[in-house]
């Protein structure tokens, strides 16, 4: 899928597509509403717009958003984009299916930027600021049977993620998993992640997966 950006807004990874491939299984098996948290460019809420779900996305940046709309109007796709905080845009809302590629990259500082390219991928001393807030929040917008989506590295602790998503009463697993070199905005910091433990020393791969979690029927 080519996308227009506006610039200042995140380039599409491997870890979009496989996202986007995941939510196309969730499609095809009948689920029908899906909400795209953190949707950046939203390849992934026009995935589900194309493939004939109702789709919603959200992003914290303005251009995000904007680039969303201007996408779906060019492909004349319906897609709900609201700029907000995570779920706060749908609050009281329930979906099929739930998809988030978060930001996860270790930053060195826990204080969150609020603007510039950093936004788009830093994440926390661990890199699970995002990520255990969406696990937490993320539950109570699912539908009976709904599922969530999560991408993340294996660097950001994956069985943390499971053990979250599972302690919320949902049926978890680790849907596809993708080992390879690690990315340029790690690659970026090894430094840092291999004095924080973060990573071995030397290690220069990781395990990128997609985490599927189902709330009962």
């Amino acid at each position: 899928m080519r996308l227009i950006r506006i610039p200042g807004v995140f380039r599409p990874r491997s870890d979009t597509w496989m996202l986007a491939r995941a939510l196309r299984d969730e499609i095809g098996a009948g689920r029908r509403t899906v909400l795209d948290v953190c949707t950046g460019s939203g390849a992934v809420a026009l995935t589900a717009a194309a493939g004939g779900a109702e789709a919603t996305a959200i992003d914290v940046s303005r251009r995000s958003v904007a680039t969303v709309r201007l996408n779906a109007a060019l492909r004349r796709l319906r897609v709900r984009a609201h700029r907000g905080d995570l779920f706060g845009p749908v609050r009281g809302r329930r979906f099929d299916v739930i998809a988030t590629n978060p930001p996860y990259v270790p930053a060195t500082s826990d204080v969150l930027p609020t603007s510039g390219p950093e936004r788009a991928w830093d994440a926390g001393l661990d890199g699970r600021a995002l990520l255990d807030r969406i696990c937490a929040e993320g539950p109570s917008h699912l539908a009976p049977g709904g599922v969530m989506l999560v991408v993340q590295s294996s660097i950001c602790g994956t069985g943390a993620t499971v053990e979250r998503l599972a302690a919320a009463g949902l049926r978890t697993e680790v849907k596809v998993r993708e080992r390879g070199p690690l990315g340029p905005l790690m690659l970026r910091r090894v430094g840092d992640l291999e004095r924080r433990g973060l990573i071995a020393p030397g290690q220069r791969d990781e395990e990128v997966v997609v985490i599927r979690a189902e709330r009962p029927a």
